[in-house]
């Protein structure tokens, strides 16, 4: 059956990646521009003596009260823990980190120094909470996401040496170009490309493989040298092209592949200072809207309205506020065990949302990273259950920095393997990964903090996992139960990114607001 053009760029970018996808939709004309949502605005002045009580103080919470407000609704956020972020949660020199395991930690951290250890990278299309680090004025500076300087190591396969990230790109490459050119000038395509095409096809292979003129891959200057150039006799003398066995027992594609995933595309960013700094600036605009250490415990319905209880964890006293409708962006693991007045459909679909877990490991050390491999941000894959070795963006060129040895989550990684050991054994494990990456280095890392999202109180979970057949549960948890609304990233498919707690908040927003306008007959 004949290959349309799409369907062969298709298989480009499954052998080459979304950059190769990209060259050939040029090259066919085929590449079309994406769109970008528009921002929420809610016509000010609607919620002139409307309350509205929010459960929780992550980002949902927060841009829902500040949207609200800004509309003249009364809003008041409930926060059960002595911080705002929910899961942006940046960790510093002193913090106390406990565990609903009873496990306890102090960060040992230098002055200065910090730990993302939720959200960590804003991708530049997520355009909503780039637009509130905008309007609040929160400086941001470039994540450097992906690094060639960086590796990727199978280090559960015999034998396997850690690879230059630059050197297995574009090695690999390198292979499929020549692979491919050899298919295309054997007729193996004559059936699905023209004979214009066949010659644009060679000529773009030859340039995205960097092959030789009788289209064989030798190597590449792109992969890196043995000798760099210098000054008098020193010519640069490329690496030896890495043999496609070699990297195809690797077995390391999601690490290849990883800064071509959409979310993951240059530029990335993050704030000056650390992720909190987001949830900093919104509890500034808000003020006393946001009540931390207020642990809701009943969630009731009230005559046209809602009353929640909650207890102040400082002093232990109960307390009680009414509101016209709840919004609540409390995750569904803690808030199916709340007493609530959900009504059974709504409470037995909340039971059936999975979270998945995800567990950081940071250690601080000097940066060696830097002196010894030149590496710059930018993370190195290994392909245990630790899954990377992440390297920070702040920083560069001082004396310490805070490098990941894990983030389990995904991408092959194993965070209830690597949760279920001690902290003591999971500081090891990541140490031991970061010595195979860089010898002689493991001794340097000091002042280990581990957090396990699954056992983070409030939290129990990084973000929803669904099924694909779910549709039913997450629609009806998207639309109100009487005058509860929920909020969160569970409620978007974006997934765990704060983007998505934000267009949810939103969402929700715009349907209290539609229906409070239209029961009291106020027009826009």
């Amino acid at each position: 059956m004949p290959m349309t053009r799409r369907e062969l760029v298709t298989r480009i970018g499954q052998a080459g990646g979304f950059s190769a996808a990209f060259i050939a939709m040029q090259g066919l004309g085929l590449f079309q521009p994406a769109s970008v949502a528009a921002p929420l605005s809610l016509p000010p002045g609607g919620g002139k003596r409307v309350k509205i009580v929010i459960l929780g103080a992550g980002m949902a919470g927060l841009v829902a009260a500040y949207e609200l407000g800004k509309a003249g609704y009364d809003c008041a956020i409930l926060e059960a823990r002595d911080r705002v972020g929910g899961r942006n949660w940046t960790i510093r020199r002193g913090a106390t980190i406990e565990m609903n395991d009873g496990s306890s930690q102090v960060c040992g951290f230098d002055e200065g120094l910090y730990f993302n250890s939720g959200p960590a990278r804003l991708p530049s299309h997520h355009q909503a909470i780039l637009g509130y680090c905008r309007e609040l004025g929160v400086p941001l500076e470039v994540e450097i996401n992906a690094c060639r300087g960086a590796m990727v190591w199978n280090n559960v396969a015999p034998g396997q040496k850690p690879i230059l990230m630059r050197q297995a790109i574009n090695d690999t490459r390198g292979h499929v170009s020549e692979l491919l050119a050899k298919a295309v000038n054997q007729g193996a395509l004559d059936q699905d490309l023209t004979p214009h095409d066949k010659e644009r096809m060679l000529a773009f292979l030859k340039t995205y493989g960097d092959l030789s003129p009788d289209l064989f891959y030798k190597g590449s200057e792109r992969s890196g040298f043995r000798q760099t150039p210098g000054a008098g006799d020193q010519v640069g003398i490329a690496h030896d092209p890495i043999d496609l066995g070699v990297l195809l027992d690797a077995d390391m594609w999601n690490g290849v592949l990883f800064e071509e995933i959409i979310d993951m595309q240059a530029t990335m960013f993050q704030p000056v200072g650390g992720m909190d700094r987001i949830p900093a600036a919104f509890e500034k605009a808000l003020g006393p809207v946001v009540r931390r250490g207020s642990e809701v415990t009943q969630i009731k319905r009230k005559a046209a309205g809602v009353e929640i209880v909650y207890r102040q964890r400082k002093t232990g006293a109960t307390q009680s506020i009414a509101a016209d409708y709840c919004l609540c962006t409390i995750p569904l693991p803690v808030l199916s065990n709340i007493e609530a007045d959900f009504s059974e459909p709504f409470r037995a679909a909340m039971r059936q949302v999975a979270y998945g877990n995800a567990v950081k490991i940071a250690w601080q050390a000097p940066r060696f990273w830097e002196t010894d491999n030149q590496i710059y941000g930018g993370i190195s894959f290994v392909k245990g259950p630790t899954s990377v070795v992440w390297y920070p963006s702040a920083g560069l060129m001082s004396e310490q920095g805070i490098i990941l040895g894990a983030y389990s989550a995904g991408l092959g990684g194993d965070a209830d393997g690597v949760g279920a050991h001690a902290l003591p054994e999971q500081f090891e494990m990541t140490r031991a990964v970061i010595e195979g990456l860089h010898p002689g280095r493991g001794k340097d890392l000091k002042h280990p903090i581990g957090i396990a999202w699954s056992r983070v109180p409030y939290t129990l979970g990084i973000s929803a996992r669904w099924k694909p057949d779910q549709d039913g549960i997450y629609k009806l948890l998207g639309e109100p139960d009487g005058p509860f609304y929920l909020a969160g990233e569970h409620l978007s498919h974006v997934g765990a990114w704060q983007e998505g707690a934000i267009l949810s908040a939103h969402r929700a927003i715009a349907a209290i607001d539609q229906r409070s306008r239209a029961s009291r007959h106020v027009t826009p």
